[in-house]
């Protein structure tokens, strides 16, 4: 799972180069701050932004279940929000199936709740 993740962050993290808009993300900068940044992106539509924020926090603190649940789980609703319904459906259905996954961490039960919420949406939307 740690060498996926890292390849999901690695590859959120070259696409966001590739795009216009590329943050300097202080290295030592902790997984609260990271969310809150990617949080502020958001609210504010800067998707790409926040997207770098998410990869790098799945890249940093992806070994924490509940950094990896937040992180997949926020990038995967950015992906909804921006009507990217497959994209958002594939990346709903790799989280909800780490609940699944006998042995490691506890992933947080919110994040189950919410994915399984988007996923009943997308269904209807015939995804």
């Amino acid at each position: 799972m740690k060498i996926r993740t890292a390849f999901t962050a690695a590859a959120l993290l070259a696409l966001a180069a590739a795009c216009a808009t590329v943050v300097e993300i202080p290295g030592d900068m902790p997984p609260n701050k990271l969310i809150q940044k990617a949080q502020e992106a958001t609210d504010i539509n800067k998707y790409k932004v926040a997207l770098q924020y998410y990869g790098a926090l799945l890249e940093r603190h992806g070994d924490s279940a509940e950094y990896l649940a937040t992180g997949e789980y926020e990038i995967a609703f950015i992906h909804y929000k921006q009507r990217k319904y497959a994209l958002a459906q594939d990346e709903f259905e790799s989280l909800l199936a780490r609940y699944s996954v006998p042995g490691g961490d506890p992933l947080p039960p919110r994040f189950k709740l919410l994915t399984e919420k988007v996923l009943a949406r997308l269904t209807e939307l015939g995804y």
